[in-house]
């Protein structure tokens, strides 16, 4: 007996400590008011903003050990995430990051089903034998970490490659540089961006450019940026700034904006772009080819220019445009008179279709267009003609990619893919109009897929205007509103979500589930009209585009409000987080992934600053009102039945600071009476999901489309009485 009593003690106390672990308890409000244009807002969380807090990370911590827990005995968790290495394991290798250099030589980074990262692989030319070059797994084995690849740079002649190396998903970059036999030289150079790099002619010195500190934290870290000049085989201590606002305060470069310079070999030109996430550049040509700073630059662009992108041949500059344009057009200026205002329109605005890239080489120009944003096309125009002719591709296309060597060489290779077709890349050969299959990674047949279907279809929003939507499912399914559904979307910076082929993500549709892509305003599937209809004052629409299309899915009883989710990441937080504050009733699930659900606090980020040409600034009366409109953490409201929330942060996050989603989970918890969970997950070994792990990513996939198939009612995916609880 008294046996007995010890056991049911012992087992109590067991339970009550692991219910204690499970579920951690709410973190108390301390309301702070801020004032904004006369507007005062209460912050209950904004206490949480201090990431250095033990008692904020330590509720971070106590949250994600919770969620962890929850996510991992989901019935059926086990069974996707062994069926994504299923899949994975068909691929012999993945090839991606291709790069041709002018000798022909071809550098890769290349992922075998064991291989947790990409490593850096090398040929002489595209048929011959391939050699390690980098492994990333051995870098600084020291340290407890995961180092990825986060790009790489080869030059001119092949014989070194500048390697761009983060950890845990910090993209604080180690600059390294290796010969093409794998032997590294002896400088480092750390808090590296990955994102400019450019070997100048010679083939001997390279640019880049450098955070102000490693800690994302830091408000100043990417404030007042430059760009430096690194000889190999030197102390990278004494590399000479390059391009900035002290080396050409004439230029007037704001704190905020990105000065990137580059080296073009065909014109022996230096260019210097400065940058933001306004799409519209400011770009400088230098006057003379002088390798010393300070350069004396010419500005060719500005910002009412409205040019997006441009390429470089010899003699000419190429500019996208949307100038009088919102569809697009193509501007032709020599590098004598390299101004956009003085270009001439060589590929004007087409009327159903979105001119969306452009590549030259020594033949001419290639450039690609898209319709609704799923229906791409490839065009070329010769350098001795007035009409660009469409290419007849081999296969239609969701998207096209081009890749070239230069503009001094003819070759040119497009990747093409869709929603259920594989990638497949070719060559072109201009000659004989011809289409070659030039494949470098494994092609697989995956035959369980083929039953599935893509409809596109326009739906009408709140509005009266229609918004192109991708909907994936089996061919067999019934429209009897029972359907699991997952809506994905993003639709800021007036990027578009193009078609995109992946086995992990048509996994979750061969369950039976319904993928759906609404291309919301805020995108850039219907040209620059449609990213400026969901862009700061007008940001509603990408929701109630979003919303839109959650109802038009249960009224043609693909689902109902029981079985549908909801799911984005990043700026795709506020598509995710203000459709369930404002129709909570409209979803079961909800995931933002790393998502900006505190707008009006964006600015207090280190990431902030930079971002307030998309979203808007406090500082503005008008925009402040915009960046309130679209902050899901300030519509969170006490009492709602709110659906079933999945949020995710990484605590090395550079680019929507942890405490974003935090405030937004922590003021979730306290308001949803739904009885529904709101997990709130941090990694604290990752950052935005840029470079991590393979395990990490089928991890997240697992834990997204799980959770997903648990709240909308798919019978493999439902707990037991005592996870539910």
């Amino acid at each position: 007996m008294k046996r007995s009593i010890l056991y049911l003690s012992l087992l109590f106390c067991f339970l009550l400590s692991a219910q204690e672990q499970i579920k951690p308890t709410l973190i108390t409000e301390n309301i702070v008011i801020n004032e904004y244009h006369g507007v005062k807002i209460e912050d209950p969380y904004q206490y949480l903003e201090n990431l250095e807090n033990p008692m904020v990370v330590n509720w971070m911590k106590d949250n994600a050990n919770y969620a962890r827990n929850v996510l991992d005995e989901i019935p059926g968790r086990k069974d996707f995430l062994e069926k994504m290495y299923e899949f994975d394991s068909r691929v012999a290798d993945r090839i991606f990051s291709v790069n041709v250099t002018s000798q022909g030589q071809y550098f890769y980074l290349k992922a075998r089903p064991e291989d947790e990262n990409g490593k850096l692989y090398m040929r002489k030319n595209y048929s011959s034998e391939e050699k390690l070059l980098f492994d990333p797994d051995k870098y600084r084995t020291e340290e407890a970490v995961n180092y990825t690849i986060s790009s790489f740079s080869p030059n001119y002649k092949g014989d070194k490659i500048a390697l761009f190396l983060s950890a845990n998903g910090s993209e604080n970059s180690d600059l390294i540089i290796i010969d093409n036999n794998g032997k590294t030289f002896p400088e480092m150079i750390d808090r590296c961006t990955s994102w400019n790099n450019t070997w100048l002619a010679d083939d001997e010195s390279i640019l880049y450019s450098r955070f102000n500190s490693s800690d994302i934290k830091d408000q100043n870290r990417q404030m007042n940026m430059k760009s430096y000049l690194h000889k190999t085989n030197t102390n990278g201590k004494d590399d000479m700034e390059f391009f900035s606002n002290t080396t050409n305060p004439e230029l007037q470069i704001l704190s905020e904006e990105i000065p990137i310079p580059f080296y073009n070999r065909p014109s022996n030109k230096f260019f210097g772009g400065v940058f933001t996430v306004d799409k519209r550049i400011k770009l400088y040509m230098a006057e003379d080819s002088n390798f010393s700073p300070p350069l004396k630059w010419k500005q060719i662009t500005s910002q009412a220019d409205n040019v997006v992108n441009f390429e470089l041949d010899k003699n000419s500059l190429y500019y996208l445009s949307f100038d009088n344009a919102p569809n697009y057009k193509i501007l032709k200026a020599t590098i004598a008179n390299p101004s956009a205002q003085e270009a001439k329109i060589i590929v004007p605005e087409f009327k159903d279709e979105i001119i969306t890239n452009m590549a030259t080489t020594k033949d001419g120009l290639y450039f690609t267009t898209m319709k609704n944003g799923v229906e791409a096309k490839v065009y070329f125009l010769g350098h001795n003609s007035n009409t660009p002719k469409v290419l007849k591709t081999p296969l239609s296309a969701g998207d096209i990619s081009l890749s070239k060597i230069d503009e001094e060489h003819s070759e040119i290779w497009m990747n093409m893919s869709g929603w259920t077709s594989p990638n497949k890349r070719y060559a072109y050969d201009l000659k004989n109009d011809k289409f070659i299959k030039q494949p470098l990674s494994t092609e697989v047949e995956y035959p369980e897929l083929k039953g599935i279907v893509v409809k596109e279809v326009m739906i009408p929003s709140h509005d009266g205007v229609n918004v192109p939507v991708s909907i994936i499912c089996k061919n067999d399914t019934k429209l009897n509103g029972k359907n699991p559904t997952l809506i994905y979307g993003y639709g800021s910076y007036g990027n578009s979500i193009s078609p995109f082929f992946s086995p992990l993500v048509l996994n979750y549709v061969n369950r039976g589930g319904i993928w759906v892509i609404p291309h919301v305003r805020g995108g850039g599937e219907l040209g620059d009209a449609w990213h400026k209809a969901g862009q700061k004052l007008n940001k509603p629409n990408t929701w109630k585009d979003a919303i839109a299309t959650a109802e038009y899915l249960i009224k043609e009883k693909y689902t109902s409000a029981n079985h549908l989710a909801i799911w984005g990441g990043s700026a795709g937080g506020i598509f995710v987080g203000r459709s369930i504050t404002e129709r909570p009733d409209l979803f079961a699930a909800a995931i933002p992934e790393v998502g900006a659900m505190n707008t009006v606090r964006m600015e207090e980020s280190p990431n902030g600053p930079i971002n307030a040409p998309e979203f808007g600034t406090v500082k503005d009366p008008l925009e402040f009102k915009g960046l309130l409109e679209m902050d899901s953490y300030l519509h969170v409201k006490k009492g709602v039945e709110y659906p079933a929330l999945l949020i995710t942060a990484g605590m090395n996050d550079p680019r929507v600071i942890a405490w974003e989603p935090g405030k937004f989970a922590a003021r979730m918890q306290a308001s949803s009476i739904s009885n529904k969970p709101v997990l709130f997950l941090t990694d604290f070994e990752s950052g935005h999901g840029i470079g991590d792990s393979k395990s990490k990513r089928f991890e997240s996939f697992a834990d997204t489309f799980s959770f997903a198939l648990w709240q909308t009612g798919h019978s493999d995916f439902q707990p037991n009485e005592k996870i539910q609880k």
